[in-house]
């Protein structure tokens, strides 16, 4: 996926910075504006690929603030956020223009994959890809095969999995939370080394016997696979 430019409308300030900093770690550009007033004024003179909005706002409800784009024939994709769960609340959001919505509490896992999913729709052309390449090393996502420099390479179902989401995410980097969110299922940090082994197990695998090495640590934030010198 490539970057995405995003606009949190979001009041609680606590929520919007989390937010805000979830998107920037998994490589994405991330604004955020604290009212709908103020949200709809960005929304409507800057250029975004998703934008993300709160039911209820100070000074613009939520659904009206997508009401006033989409009169202004502003079509930027709108994922809703609601504490309010009911069906006909979904139903009123998605008629006024909303095009997705998720109910809150969630997991940042979910909303990163709606937002990734919104930006696609609304760039043409844009497939999910089935091969990943960097530098030689070839993972196929279909045929369940990674090989480096056109030497096969056996990997664990759980070892394929880690390297298929660094692979996905190629250039940026991958924290710890995205890691236990999307390759072990957790939403929770388990208080264990299980990354640690298996980064460790997969850099033994692809990067041990060739040159350069792909797989990096990035400190104090993740992990990284690129193209390039430790």
């Amino acid at each position: 996926m490539s970057v995405m430019r995003i606009l949190i409308v979001e009041d609680d300030s606590e929520a919007a910075n989390y937010m805000v900093k979830a998107f920037r770690e998994a490589g994405h550009v991330a604004d955020y504006a604290g009212d709908g007033l103020d949200g709809y004024a960005r929304a409507r003179d800057e250029t975004y690929d998703v934008l993300i909005v709160d039911r209820m706002l100070p000074k613009l409800d939520g659904l009206s603030l997508i009401g006033n784009l989409r009169t202004q024939k502003i079509l930027t994709p709108v994922l809703i956020l609601s504490a309010l769960g009911q069906v006909d609340d979904r139903v009123k959001g998605l008629r006024a223009g909303g095009d997705d919505y998720l109910a809150k509490p969630y997991a940042f896992s979910e909303l990163l994959a709606r937002a990734e999913v919104l930006a696609r729709r609304n760039r043409p052309g844009v497939r999910e890809e089935t091969v990943f390449r960097v530098n030689g090393l070839e993972l196929d996502r279909l045929g369940h095969k990674l090989s480096r420099d056109g030497k096969e390479i056996p990997l664990q179902p759980r070892e394929f999995r880690l390297l298929e989401y660094l692979m996905k995410h190629a250039g940026q980097v991958v924290t710890r939370t995205m890691l236990l969110e999307n390759v072990w299922d957790y939403h929770f940090d388990p208080q264990t080394n299980v990354i640690d082994v298996h980064i460790s197990r997969l850099r033994a695998k692809i990067d041990k016997g060739f040159d350069p090495p792909l797989l990096h640590t990035i400190r104090g934030a993740g992990y990284m696979i690129r193209d390039g010198h430790r």
